[in-house]
Protein backbone atom coordinates (compact mmCIF):
# COMPACT_ATOMS: atom_id res chain seq x y z
CA UNK A 1 0.00 0.00 0.00
CA UNK A 2 2.79 2.80 0.79
CA UNK A 3 4.53 1.96 -2.38
CA UNK A 4 1.56 1.80 -4.32
CA UNK A 5 0.68 5.35 -2.43
CA UNK A 6 4.54 6.75 -3.09
CA UNK A 7 3.91 5.68 -6.77
CA UNK A 8 0.54 7.87 -7.05
CA UNK A 9 1.98 10.97 -5.57
CA UNK A 10 4.85 11.22 -7.49
CA UNK A 11 2.23 10.98 -10.43
CA UNK A 12 -0.03 13.24 -8.73
CA UNK A 13 2.84 15.91 -8.64
CA UNK A 14 4.25 14.54 -11.89
CA UNK A 15 5.40 16.37 -14.64
CA UNK A 16 1.87 17.51 -15.54
CA UNK A 17 0.51 18.97 -12.44
CA UNK A 18 3.50 20.92 -12.25
CA UNK A 19 3.25 22.34 -15.95
CA UNK A 20 -0.01 23.33 -15.18
CA UNK A 21 0.39 24.82 -12.37
CA UNK A 22 3.54 26.84 -13.55
CA UNK A 23 1.77 27.23 -16.92
CA UNK A 24 -1.39 28.76 -15.64
CA UNK A 25 0.72 30.82 -12.86
CA UNK A 26 2.68 32.30 -16.13
CA UNK A 27 -0.27 32.90 -18.13
CA UNK A 28 -2.42 34.61 -15.76
CA UNK A 29 0.70 36.95 -14.90
CA UNK A 30 0.56 37.60 -18.94
CA UNK A 31 -2.52 37.83 -18.62
CA UNK A 32 -2.75 41.10 -16.04
CA UNK A 33 0.36 42.11 -17.09
CA UNK A 34 2.72 41.72 -14.09
CA UNK A 35 0.01 42.53 -11.63
CA UNK A 36 2.11 41.23 -9.04
CA UNK A 37 4.66 43.39 -9.63
CA UNK A 38 2.77 46.33 -11.10
CA UNK A 39 0.56 46.96 -7.56
CA UNK A 40 2.48 45.42 -4.97
CA UNK A 41 3.01 48.44 -3.58
CA UNK A 42 -0.87 49.13 -3.41
CA UNK A 43 -1.80 45.92 -2.13
CA UNK A 44 0.03 46.79 1.24
CA UNK A 45 -2.03 49.65 1.56
CA UNK A 46 -5.38 47.37 0.86
CA UNK A 47 -4.07 46.07 4.29
CA UNK A 48 -4.91 48.48 6.52
CA UNK A 49 -8.32 49.08 5.06
CA UNK A 50 -8.94 52.90 4.86
CA UNK A 51 -10.07 52.64 1.39
CA UNK A 52 -12.76 50.28 2.28
CA UNK A 53 -16.72 51.64 2.19
CA UNK A 54 -17.61 50.63 5.80
CA UNK A 55 -20.92 49.46 4.26
CA UNK A 56 -19.78 46.70 2.80
CA UNK A 57 -20.81 43.26 3.29
CA UNK A 58 -18.53 40.42 4.33
CA UNK A 59 -17.02 38.68 7.61
CA UNK A 60 -13.59 39.77 8.51
CA UNK A 61 -11.47 42.44 7.15
CA UNK A 62 -8.86 42.60 4.47
CA UNK A 63 -6.05 41.88 7.08
CA UNK A 64 -7.88 39.59 9.14
CA UNK A 65 -8.42 37.30 5.72
CA UNK A 66 -4.70 37.34 4.89
CA UNK A 67 -4.34 36.26 8.38
CA UNK A 68 -6.83 33.56 8.13
CA UNK A 69 -5.20 32.65 4.65
CA UNK A 70 -1.64 32.94 5.85
CA UNK A 71 -2.07 31.18 9.09
CA UNK A 72 -2.87 28.18 7.01
CA UNK A 73 -0.42 28.27 4.56
CA UNK A 74 2.30 29.50 7.05
CA UNK A 75 2.67 25.82 8.93
CA UNK A 76 5.09 22.68 8.50
CA UNK A 77 6.04 23.71 4.83
CA UNK A 78 7.91 26.26 6.15
CA UNK A 79 10.11 24.34 8.14
CA UNK A 80 9.78 20.47 7.69
CA UNK A 81 8.77 21.13 3.24
CA UNK A 82 11.58 23.41 3.05
CA UNK A 83 13.84 20.78 4.49
CA UNK A 84 12.49 18.05 2.62
CA UNK A 85 12.64 20.13 -0.47
CA UNK A 86 16.25 20.60 0.04
CA UNK A 87 17.58 17.47 1.06
CA UNK A 88 15.89 15.40 -1.97
CA UNK A 89 16.22 18.37 -4.39
CA UNK A 90 19.19 19.60 -3.40
CA UNK A 91 19.83 23.54 -2.62
CA UNK A 92 19.03 24.33 -6.25
CA UNK A 93 15.56 23.13 -5.29
CA UNK A 94 14.83 26.78 -3.13
CA UNK A 95 15.17 28.82 -6.49
CA UNK A 96 12.42 26.85 -7.96
CA UNK A 97 10.56 27.50 -4.89
CA UNK A 98 10.45 31.04 -5.91
CA UNK A 99 9.61 30.53 -9.28
CA UNK A 100 6.62 29.20 -8.31
CA UNK A 101 5.66 32.00 -5.32
CA UNK A 102 6.50 34.73 -7.87
CA UNK A 103 3.68 33.15 -10.26
CA UNK A 104 1.58 31.92 -7.73
CA UNK A 105 1.02 35.45 -6.39
CA UNK A 106 -1.17 36.00 -10.13
CA UNK A 107 -2.64 32.87 -9.46
CA UNK A 108 -3.45 33.84 -5.58
CA UNK A 109 -4.96 36.90 -6.97
CA UNK A 110 -6.83 35.40 -9.59
CA UNK A 111 -8.40 32.48 -7.61
CA UNK A 112 -9.36 35.10 -4.70
CA UNK A 113 -11.04 37.58 -6.85
CA UNK A 114 -13.49 35.38 -8.34
CA UNK A 115 -13.33 33.83 -5.17
CA UNK A 116 -15.35 37.29 -4.12
CA UNK A 117 -17.07 37.79 -6.87
CA UNK A 118 -19.35 34.53 -7.08
CA UNK A 119 -19.64 34.09 -3.27
CA UNK A 120 -22.94 33.55 -1.57
CA UNK A 121 -23.93 36.05 0.89
CA UNK A 122 -26.72 34.87 3.33
CA UNK A 123 -29.24 36.46 5.38
CA UNK A 124 -27.53 36.21 8.64
CA UNK A 125 -24.20 37.77 6.90
CA UNK A 126 -22.49 34.70 7.27
CA UNK A 127 -20.56 34.05 3.88
CA UNK A 128 -19.66 31.02 1.66
CA UNK A 129 -17.55 31.01 -0.84
CA UNK A 130 -14.20 29.20 -2.32
CA UNK A 131 -14.03 27.46 -5.69
CA UNK A 132 -16.76 25.30 -5.39
CA UNK A 133 -18.78 28.61 -6.32
CA UNK A 134 -17.15 29.86 -9.04
CA UNK A 135 -16.94 26.43 -10.42
CA UNK A 136 -20.53 26.12 -10.38
CA UNK A 137 -21.78 29.53 -10.61
CA UNK A 138 -19.09 31.15 -12.98
CA UNK A 139 -18.64 27.72 -15.35
CA UNK A 140 -21.70 25.95 -14.63
CA UNK A 141 -20.06 22.96 -13.41
CA UNK A 142 -21.54 21.64 -10.31
CA UNK A 143 -20.34 18.45 -10.53
CA UNK A 144 -16.47 19.92 -10.90
CA UNK A 145 -17.61 22.35 -7.51
CA UNK A 146 -18.47 19.40 -6.23
CA UNK A 147 -15.33 17.12 -6.89
CA UNK A 148 -12.96 20.07 -5.85
CA UNK A 149 -15.07 20.36 -1.85
CA UNK A 150 -14.60 16.52 -1.78
CA UNK A 151 -11.03 16.44 -2.12
CA UNK A 152 -10.87 19.71 0.31
CA UNK A 153 -12.50 17.82 3.20
CA UNK A 154 -10.17 14.67 2.38
CA UNK A 155 -6.91 17.11 2.64
CA UNK A 156 -8.24 19.35 5.60
CA UNK A 157 -8.12 15.84 7.60
CA UNK A 158 -5.01 14.93 6.37
CA UNK A 159 -2.60 18.05 5.72
CA UNK A 160 -4.68 20.53 8.31
CA UNK A 161 -4.94 18.18 11.06
CA UNK A 162 -3.62 15.02 11.54
CA UNK A 163 0.35 15.74 9.45
CA UNK A 164 0.30 19.21 11.37
CA UNK A 165 -0.82 17.53 15.24
CA UNK A 166 2.41 14.96 14.24
CA UNK A 167 5.17 17.29 13.02
CA UNK A 168 4.62 19.53 16.28
CA UNK A 169 4.40 16.34 18.63
CA UNK A 170 7.75 15.08 18.10
CA UNK A 171 10.03 18.38 18.40
CA UNK A 172 7.91 19.38 21.71
CA UNK A 173 8.81 15.45 23.04
CA UNK A 174 12.41 16.18 22.38
CA UNK A 175 13.15 19.24 23.72
CA UNK A 176 10.34 20.07 26.36
CA UNK A 177 9.82 16.57 27.02
CA UNK A 178 5.58 17.06 26.37
CA UNK A 179 4.31 13.60 25.73
CA UNK A 180 2.94 13.61 22.45
CA UNK A 181 -0.73 12.72 23.27
CA UNK A 182 -0.98 15.56 25.77
CA UNK A 183 0.31 17.63 22.82
CA UNK A 184 -2.55 16.46 20.95
CA UNK A 185 -5.04 16.86 23.25
CA UNK A 186 -4.16 20.08 24.17
CA UNK A 187 -4.07 21.27 20.24
CA UNK A 188 -7.43 19.47 19.40
CA UNK A 189 -9.11 21.60 22.85
CA UNK A 190 -7.68 25.04 21.24
CA UNK A 191 -8.12 25.07 18.18
CA UNK A 192 -12.56 23.97 19.31
CA UNK A 193 -12.35 26.88 21.62
CA UNK A 194 -11.25 28.77 17.93
CA UNK A 195 -13.17 26.98 15.44
CA UNK A 196 -16.54 27.04 17.27
CA UNK A 197 -16.77 30.79 16.58
CA UNK A 198 -16.35 30.46 12.81
CA UNK A 199 -14.78 32.52 10.40
CA UNK A 200 -15.00 35.89 12.87
CA UNK A 201 -13.47 34.13 15.51
CA UNK A 202 -10.58 32.74 13.12
CA UNK A 203 -9.93 35.89 11.61
CA UNK A 204 -9.33 37.65 14.76
CA UNK A 205 -7.44 34.72 16.33
CA UNK A 206 -4.76 34.58 13.02
CA UNK A 207 -4.52 38.24 12.84
CA UNK A 208 -2.76 38.67 16.42
CA UNK A 209 -1.23 34.91 16.42
CA UNK A 210 0.03 35.53 12.96
CA UNK A 211 2.24 38.33 12.76
CA UNK A 212 3.64 37.32 16.72
CA UNK A 213 4.38 33.43 15.45
CA UNK A 214 6.06 35.47 11.85
CA UNK A 215 8.27 37.25 13.90
CA UNK A 216 9.49 34.88 16.33
CA UNK A 217 10.77 32.48 13.40
CA UNK A 218 12.00 35.18 11.34
CA UNK A 219 13.92 36.97 14.09
CA UNK A 220 15.17 33.63 15.14
CA UNK A 221 16.31 32.69 11.17
CA UNK A 222 17.80 36.68 11.14
CA UNK A 223 19.95 35.64 14.65
CA UNK A 224 21.32 32.32 12.69
CA UNK A 225 22.05 34.83 9.43
CA UNK A 226 23.94 37.45 11.51
CA UNK A 227 26.08 35.23 13.01
CA UNK A 228 27.32 33.76 9.83
CA UNK A 229 26.37 36.59 7.34
CA UNK A 230 30.06 36.13 5.60
CA UNK A 231 28.26 33.16 4.48
CA UNK A 232 25.20 34.46 3.05
CA UNK A 233 26.83 34.88 -0.44
CA UNK A 234 28.01 31.37 -0.69
CA UNK A 235 24.76 30.11 -0.09
CA UNK A 236 23.04 32.33 -2.82
CA UNK A 237 25.27 31.24 -5.48
CA UNK A 238 24.82 27.40 -4.34
CA UNK A 239 20.92 27.83 -4.73
CA UNK A 240 21.43 29.21 -8.20
CA UNK A 241 24.46 26.92 -9.90
CA UNK A 242 22.59 24.30 -8.35
CA UNK A 243 19.05 24.91 -9.55
CA UNK A 244 20.20 24.81 -13.26
CA UNK A 245 23.53 22.17 -13.39
CA UNK A 246 21.95 19.55 -10.28
CA UNK A 247 23.16 19.20 -7.09
CA UNK A 248 26.98 17.03 -6.18
CA UNK A 249 26.65 14.29 -3.84
CA UNK A 250 28.40 15.99 -0.82
CA UNK A 251 28.99 14.41 2.96
CA UNK A 252 25.70 11.96 3.67
CA UNK A 253 23.74 13.91 0.71
CA UNK A 254 23.63 11.53 -2.02
CA UNK A 255 23.03 14.70 -4.54
CA UNK A 256 20.67 15.94 -6.86
CA UNK A 257 19.57 16.32 -10.78
CA UNK A 258 17.92 19.64 -11.74
CA UNK A 259 14.65 17.91 -12.34
CA UNK A 260 14.44 16.53 -9.09
CA UNK A 261 15.59 20.39 -8.13
CA UNK A 262 12.57 21.48 -10.14
CA UNK A 263 10.36 18.78 -9.16
CA UNK A 264 10.54 19.18 -5.32
CA UNK A 265 11.15 22.86 -5.30
CA UNK A 266 7.87 23.33 -6.99
CA UNK A 267 5.91 20.40 -5.34
CA UNK A 268 7.35 22.11 -1.67
CA UNK A 269 6.41 25.41 -2.41
CA UNK A 270 3.08 24.88 -3.62
CA UNK A 271 2.30 23.21 -1.17
CA UNK A 272 3.91 25.93 1.54
CA UNK A 273 2.21 28.82 -0.49
CA UNK A 274 -0.92 26.45 -1.85
CA UNK A 275 -1.28 29.19 -5.12
CA UNK A 276 -3.23 27.22 -7.27
CA UNK A 277 -4.89 24.47 -4.95
CA UNK A 278 -7.58 26.69 -4.38
CA UNK A 279 -7.75 26.48 -0.56
CA UNK A 280 -7.25 30.58 0.11
CA UNK A 281 -10.34 31.32 -1.74
CA UNK A 282 -12.61 30.21 1.34
CA UNK A 283 -11.05 32.46 3.25
CA UNK A 284 -10.39 35.46 1.61
CA UNK A 285 -14.06 35.07 -0.01
CA UNK A 286 -15.10 36.33 4.03
CA UNK A 287 -13.75 39.70 3.73
CA UNK A 288 -15.59 42.88 3.99
CA UNK A 289 -15.63 44.77 0.50
CA UNK A 290 -17.35 44.59 -2.79
CA UNK A 291 -14.40 45.08 -4.65
CA UNK A 292 -13.33 41.31 -6.21
CA UNK A 293 -9.98 43.21 -7.45
CA UNK A 294 -9.07 44.13 -3.94
CA UNK A 295 -9.06 41.21 -2.08
CA UNK A 296 -7.13 39.66 -5.12
CA UNK A 297 -4.53 42.45 -4.37
CA UNK A 298 -4.75 41.39 -0.87
CA UNK A 299 -4.38 37.81 -1.05
CA UNK A 300 -1.21 38.00 -3.76
CA UNK A 301 0.45 38.97 -0.72
CA UNK A 302 0.40 35.64 0.85
CA UNK A 303 2.50 33.59 -1.54
CA UNK A 304 5.05 36.55 -1.05
CA UNK A 305 4.91 36.51 2.80
CA UNK A 306 4.89 32.68 3.21
CA UNK A 307 8.01 31.53 0.46
CA UNK A 308 9.55 34.64 -0.73
CA UNK A 309 10.09 35.73 2.55
CA UNK A 310 9.69 32.94 5.92
CA UNK A 311 10.88 29.56 3.21
CA UNK A 312 13.99 31.88 2.60
CA UNK A 313 14.97 32.28 5.70
CA UNK A 314 14.39 28.53 6.13
CA UNK A 315 16.25 27.92 3.34
CA UNK A 316 19.54 29.94 4.14
CA UNK A 317 20.04 28.83 7.34
CA UNK A 318 20.07 24.61 6.00
CA UNK A 319 22.52 25.53 3.12
CA UNK A 320 24.45 28.33 4.89
CA UNK A 321 25.03 26.36 8.30
CA UNK A 322 25.98 22.72 5.38
CA UNK A 323 23.65 21.01 7.37
CA UNK A 324 21.85 20.11 3.69
CA UNK A 325 24.93 17.31 3.45
CA UNK A 326 23.38 15.11 5.93
CA UNK A 327 20.93 12.28 5.66
CA UNK A 328 18.66 14.21 7.42
CA UNK A 329 15.18 15.12 5.71
CA UNK A 330 12.14 17.93 6.91
CA UNK A 331 12.11 19.03 10.29
CA UNK A 332 14.99 17.18 11.32
CA UNK A 333 17.41 18.97 8.90
CA UNK A 334 15.73 22.30 9.58
CA UNK A 335 15.84 22.01 13.49
CA UNK A 336 19.97 20.43 12.93
CA UNK A 337 20.55 23.43 10.83
CA UNK A 338 19.14 25.76 13.49
CA UNK A 339 21.45 24.17 15.91
CA UNK A 340 24.81 24.61 13.75
CA UNK A 341 23.86 28.37 13.44
CA UNK A 342 22.86 28.52 17.05
CA UNK A 343 24.03 25.91 19.73
CA UNK A 344 21.66 25.85 21.82
CA UNK A 345 18.54 28.09 21.21
CA UNK A 346 18.19 27.16 17.44
CA UNK A 347 16.41 23.77 18.03
CA UNK A 348 13.48 25.42 20.45
CA UNK A 349 12.76 27.78 18.04
CA UNK A 350 12.64 25.28 15.66
CA UNK A 351 9.98 23.20 18.19
CA UNK A 352 7.92 26.27 19.52
CA UNK A 353 7.67 27.35 15.68
CA UNK A 354 6.35 24.48 14.36
CA UNK A 355 3.57 24.35 17.68
CA UNK A 356 3.13 27.75 16.86
CA UNK A 357 2.81 27.21 12.67
CA UNK A 358 0.85 23.95 13.13
CA UNK A 359 -2.18 25.64 15.71
CA UNK A 360 -2.34 28.13 12.96
CA UNK A 361 -2.69 25.87 10.19
CA UNK A 362 -5.07 23.76 11.82
CA UNK A 363 -7.71 26.60 12.80
CA UNK A 364 -7.46 28.06 8.76
CA UNK A 365 -8.03 24.06 7.72
CA UNK A 366 -11.03 23.37 9.97
CA UNK A 367 -12.91 26.53 7.89
CA UNK A 368 -11.71 25.73 4.99
CA UNK A 369 -12.47 21.28 5.26
CA UNK A 370 -16.15 22.91 7.33
CA UNK A 371 -17.22 25.59 4.43
CA UNK A 372 -16.68 22.70 2.35
CA UNK A 373 -18.81 20.13 4.22
CA UNK A 374 -21.51 22.85 4.10
CA UNK A 375 -21.26 22.90 0.45
CA UNK A 376 -21.56 19.32 0.14
CA UNK A 377 -23.89 18.54 2.43
CA UNK A 378 -25.72 21.59 3.63
CA UNK A 379 -25.17 23.18 7.22
CA UNK A 380 -26.46 20.37 9.59
CA UNK A 381 -22.83 18.61 9.09
CA UNK A 382 -20.45 21.68 9.84
CA UNK A 383 -20.50 21.09 13.73
CA UNK A 384 -20.24 16.92 13.68
CA UNK A 385 -17.72 18.00 11.41
CA UNK A 386 -15.84 20.22 13.66
CA UNK A 387 -15.73 17.83 16.56
CA UNK A 388 -14.41 14.93 14.15
CA UNK A 389 -11.50 17.60 12.71
CA UNK A 390 -10.72 18.00 16.90
CA UNK A 391 -11.10 14.63 17.81
CA UNK A 392 -8.50 13.38 15.21
CA UNK A 393 -5.60 15.78 15.87
CA UNK A 394 -4.30 13.32 19.18
CA UNK A 395 -4.61 10.79 17.24
CA UNK A 396 -2.31 12.65 14.73
CA UNK A 397 -0.04 13.44 17.56
CA UNK A 398 0.25 10.02 18.20
CA UNK A 399 0.83 7.83 15.83
CA UNK A 400 3.30 7.35 12.87
CA UNK A 401 1.73 9.27 9.99
CA UNK A 402 3.83 8.54 6.53
CA UNK A 403 1.01 7.51 4.73
CA UNK A 404 -1.17 9.97 6.22
CA UNK A 405 1.47 12.76 4.74
CA UNK A 406 1.93 11.18 1.61
CA UNK A 407 -2.21 10.85 1.36
CA UNK A 408 -1.95 14.37 1.74
CA UNK A 409 -0.13 15.22 -0.58
CA UNK A 410 -2.37 13.35 -3.53
CA UNK A 411 -5.44 14.95 -2.22
CA UNK A 412 -3.23 18.46 -2.35
CA UNK A 413 -2.92 18.20 -5.96
CA UNK A 414 -6.23 16.95 -7.04
CA UNK A 415 -7.40 19.82 -5.10
CA UNK A 416 -5.48 22.22 -7.81
CA UNK A 417 -6.95 20.47 -10.80
CA UNK A 418 -10.55 21.39 -10.88
CA UNK A 419 -9.53 24.69 -9.22
CA UNK A 420 -6.98 25.51 -12.26
CA UNK A 421 -9.53 24.54 -14.63
CA UNK A 422 -11.79 27.19 -13.13
CA UNK A 423 -8.91 29.64 -13.37
CA UNK A 424 -8.44 28.93 -17.03
CA UNK A 425 -11.90 28.97 -18.31
CA UNK A 426 -12.42 32.06 -16.29
CA UNK A 427 -9.42 34.41 -16.84
CA UNK A 428 -11.26 36.17 -19.54
CA UNK A 429 -13.34 37.31 -16.66
CA UNK A 430 -10.75 37.91 -14.41
CA UNK A 431 -8.85 40.33 -16.88
CA UNK A 432 -12.31 42.47 -17.59
CA UNK A 433 -12.76 43.00 -13.80
CA UNK A 434 -9.17 43.96 -13.08
CA UNK A 435 -9.22 45.95 -16.09
CA UNK A 436 -12.85 47.93 -15.20
CA UNK A 437 -11.46 48.77 -11.35
CA UNK A 438 -8.19 50.01 -12.70
CA UNK A 439 -9.65 52.39 -15.48
CA UNK A 440 -11.86 53.88 -12.62
CA UNK A 441 -9.49 56.20 -10.37
CA UNK A 442 -12.65 56.70 -7.89
CA UNK A 443 -12.27 52.76 -6.90
CA UNK A 444 -8.85 52.59 -6.54
CA UNK A 445 -8.78 55.90 -4.19
CA UNK A 446 -12.20 56.45 -3.16
CA UNK A 447 -13.14 59.66 -2.49
CA UNK A 448 -11.95 60.89 0.93
CA UNK A 449 -8.55 58.78 1.22
CA UNK A 450 -5.35 59.86 0.55
CA UNK A 451 -2.85 57.99 -1.99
Amino acid sequence: MSEWLDQLAGLAWGPITIVLLVGTGILMTLLVKGIQLRRFHYAFQLISGRFDNPGDRGEISHFQALSAALSATIGTGNIAGVGTAIAMGGPGAVFWMWITALFGMALKFSECLLSLHFRTLHEDGSVSAGPMYYLEKGLGQKWLGMLFAFFAVMASFGIGNMAQANSVAEPLLTYFGIPKLTTGLALGILVFAVIVGGIKRIGRVASKLVPMMCIFYVSGALWVLLRNWHGIPGALAIIFHDAFTGSAAAGGFTGAAVSQAMRFGVARGVFSNEAGLGSAPIAHGAARTEEPVREGLVAMLGPFIDTLAICTMTALVIVLTGAYRSTLTGADLTASAFNRGLPGPGGYIVALGLALFAFSTAISWSYYGDRSIEYLCGPRLVLPYRLLFCLLLPIGAYIRLELVWTVSDIFNALMAWPNLVGLLFLSPLVVRLTREYFRDPDRIYPSGTRR
